[in-house]
């Protein structure tokens, strides 16, 4: 779901970095409550090297982008959103930076898509699957919603732009396919395959840190 840059307008993609940046610096006062606790930030660094793995693992799919596992609900259940949303912003920037996976104007639509809707639609996916099914389940339930809301910001983001910008000649003067595109590649994707593997993956994860009796109860809520 990364973004290059050169997709977004920048009457798109400032407005976005801008946001980021302001809900950046909220979630860096939430992170630095954990940094006195010695037990706490190299796990948070763990987790986050786990999601920056399964990042680097894009599948090209129609509509322009690629669909690939976040980890960013293994990282709200956790840590909490604000923390998940801290290290998918940092982990999303050395992306960028080092490897050219999304670009650095798109780096705010990436954060945004997926470390600030991704982590608040997992979390509250989870609290409201946990009222009728079991924890495992919910934590499937909290990765599979995140990816596919994940999924339909970017696939808006892209969208829209031949609706609203185009050159001299008509054509679009930055990405070209529409919403009819956009919505059924992108988000159609992660409802079949990756929301599916992102809730598998997150199920997972959680699971066998509970089986090695790794568990954060105090940075949970």
């Amino acid at each position: 779901m990364h973004i290059p840059d050169g997709f977004l307008a920048p009457a798109v993609y400032a407005p976005l970095l801008l946001a980021e940046a302001t809900l950046f610096y909220v979630a860096y006062k939430k992170v630095t409550k954990l940094v006195s606790d010695d037990s706490v930030m190299p796990f948070l660094a763990s987790i986050s090297a786990f999601s920056f793995v399964i990042m680097m693992f894009n599948i090209p799919i129609p509509g322009g982008t690629s669909g690939h596992a976040t980890g960013v609900a293994i990282l709200t259940l956790l840590f909490g959103p604000w923390v998940a949303l801290f290290s998918l912003s940092v982990v999303l920037l050395l992306q960028a930076v080092l490897f050219g996976d999304g670009g650095i104007l798109a780096f705010g639509a990436n954060a945004i898509s997926m470390g600030f809707v991704g982590a608040f639609s997992a979390h509250f996916a989870a609290k409201f699957a946990s009222k009728f099914t079991n924890e495992k389940a919910s934590w499937f339930v909290s990765g599979y919603t995140a990816a596919v809301m994940s999924s339909i910001l970017v696939a808006v983001l892209l969208g829209i732009e031949p609706m609203f910008f185009m050159d001299e000649s008509g054509k679009p003067a930055f990405f070209p396919l529409g919403l009819d595109v956009t919505i059924p590649a992108l988000v159609g994707s992660h409802v079949l395959f990756f929301g599916i593997l992102e809730g598998v993956i997150t199920a997972g994860a959680l699971t066998l840190l509970n089986k090695v009796n790794i568990a954060m109860p105090e940075v949970q809520k």
